[in-house]
């Protein structure tokens, strides 16, 4: 491995720094035909059976064009040698459809940008569906109901066939919440019930109303989970019946990440200039303290996005009462 190294870095010593860029044009244009072979021959099996002989004549054009773009990309990282910085650029879909399958959205649902929502997939008003998510309806359909929070690296998915032979969706009803890092496959969370964090729900496991699943749970197939109950472990089984209080804190929940994702979904919207604007904003604010203020006889109201905490603001009532006295 030494001696091949050093060959080859002596080899490129004695070539020219114009013998050099003719052979990596050379190599570019090469990698640039193979690829326009390659594109040729890949619209004849694009998934979309149905697509008419123009939409796969636009199709193949479009290929053609991008594959340009990739090679005329690659020589010019080529030419820069040593020189490149490399740019990873996200391909990221936070959306997307699967065939003939399009997600449906709520416009007043939250679903992050980095989450992964595919395929048939419904989801309802109010809902939120949080960073890392994936809803996978490929094979077939999620159903999300209203106010239902799907928190941090959930994976949804559903089955199109198991060893009972159902086809089977995933059904998810109204006010409830998912907690970071489960995994729904083929099941049923019917209203107001809570699954905890890392809690695995196989094909057929059905949680009724106003039940709740302990984290790190396993609920096996077909397990039915009654309401009021509280199911835990690996596998789960029954611990003990939920508290009136405990019920009502279920739907609780679920309301405040409601609000909670109102929050996040108008950061998440805002734009570029309006991003600058605000770091603007706030570098002004950071240079005139309230010595300033007094100097000048200005009295500044807080930024609209500063709020507060209330457990101090009746410390500051009584500290500003006591300064005055």
């Amino acid at each position: 491995m030494r001696v091949t190294i050093v060959i080859s870095c002596r080899k490129q010593s004695c070539e020219s720094s114009s013998q050099f860029l003719l052979r990596s044009y050379l190599s570019s244009l090469q990698h640039l035909l193979l690829l326009r072979l390659s594109i040729s021959a890949y619209p004849s099996i694009h998934p979309n059976k149905t697509m008419g002989s123009l939409g796969r004549a636009i199709y193949t054009v479009g290929s053609w064009i991008r594959g340009t773009g990739q090679a005329i990309d690659r020589l010019g990282v080529t030419l820069q040698g040593s020189n490149y910085i490399p740019e990873q650029v996200s391909k990221h879909r936070t959306i997307m459809n699967v065939f003939q399958k399009e997600p449906i959205i709520s416009k007043d649902a939250f679903v992050a940008p980095s989450a992964a929502v595919m395929g048939d997939v419904l989801i309802g008003r109010g809902s939120s569906v949080w960073y890392g998510v994936v809803l996978r309806g490929d094979v077939n359909s999620i159903r999300i109901g209203s106010g239902s929070n799907i928190q941090d690296n959930t994976l949804v998915h559903v089955a199109k066939f198991n060893l009972a032979g159902k086809v089977l969706p995933t059904i998810i009803g109204d006010n409830v919440t998912i907690g970071h890092g489960a995994v729904l496959h083929a099941c049923t969370v019917e209203d107001e019930a809570f699954v905890g964090m890392g809690a695995i729900l196989l094909d057929g496991a059905v949680v009724e109303k106003n039940a709740m699943v302990g984290a790190g749970s396993l609920v096996r197939q077909g397990t039915r989970i009654p309401s009021g109950e509280v199911w835990a472990g690996n596998p789960a089984k029954f611990l003990r019946k939920l508290t009136e209080e405990e019920i009502a804190s279920i739907k609780e929940s679920a309301s405040i990440y409601t609000n909670l994702a109102q929050v996040h979904s108008t950061e998440n919207a805002k734009t570029f200039d309006e991003i600058e604007l605000e770091k603007l904003l706030r570098k002004k604010f950071e240079n005139r303290d309230e010595d300033y203020d007094s100097m000048i006889g200005v009295v500044r109201e807080l930024p609209p996005e500063l709020v507060l905490p209330q457990n101090i603001l009746p410390e500051n009532k009584s500290s500003s009462k006591a300064v005055a006295s």
